[in-house]
């Protein structure tokens, strides 16, 4: 290699998973692969509790009531906690590389993308960086959103469908676009 071949942005011969980045060993990762390609996705739609099971024995925080439907993919379950009665909806994709916190009664809709890690483009060796993500409780995250790393969405807070968020919303605010941008206020039920 000359010297105008070599990389000047990103050497991705030289990047590496931190140490104990993963938080479990890489067997443990290879089983919860395995375990949620078969036993978590094929099972039937209103098992609920089996797969509420099956996070837990991974190390998930799983509230009562949590609704997982079978299309989720969740990539390190014990950096997860659901809360209780919260509903994640099909083909939702928890990258948990960074810890993810969906609160009490949330809606995390269908597709969505909640993304717990980035990458430090200002280091060649383009390491890992776990970003924490929260879904406070009340909120609704309509369908087929990006949630970037770092994000909180406030307590009650809506984000319109096919939004991209890539800073925090305050609690009882709705938000929509690309960036998701301030639309207006929710008001509380009666």
């Amino acid at each position: 290699m000359t010297l105008d071949e070599r990389p000047r942005f990103q050497d991705l011969s030289r990047s590496k998973v931190p140490p104990g980045f993963r938080g479990r060993s890489a067997l443990t990762v290879l089983v919860w692969q395995t375990v949620q390609q078969t036993l978590f996705a094929w099972s039937p739609q209103p098992a609920y509790g089996w797969r509420r099971g099956l996070l837990r024995l991974f190390g998930a925080e799983v509230g009562k009531g949590a609704l997982v439907r079978p299309t989720v993919r969740v990539t390190y379950p014990w950096k997860v906690k659901l809360g209780n009665y919260c509903w994640i909806g099909d083909n939702a994709e928890l990258y948990s590389l960074g810890p993810i916190t969906i609160g009490d009664n949330a809606v995390v809709s269908q597709r969505t993308y909640l993304c717990a890690a980035t990458h430090d483009y200002k280091n060649i060796t383009f390491p890992l960086v776990a970003k924490q993500v929260v879904i406070e409780q009340e909120a609704w995250v309509a369908a087929d959103c990006f949630v970037a790393p770092g994000v909180t969405i406030g307590a009650g807070a809506i984000i319109g469908a096919r939004s991209t968020v890539l800073q925090s919303i305050a609690s009882g605010t709705i938000a929509a676009g690309h960036p998701a941008k301030f639309k207006g206020h929710r008001s509380a039920c009666e």
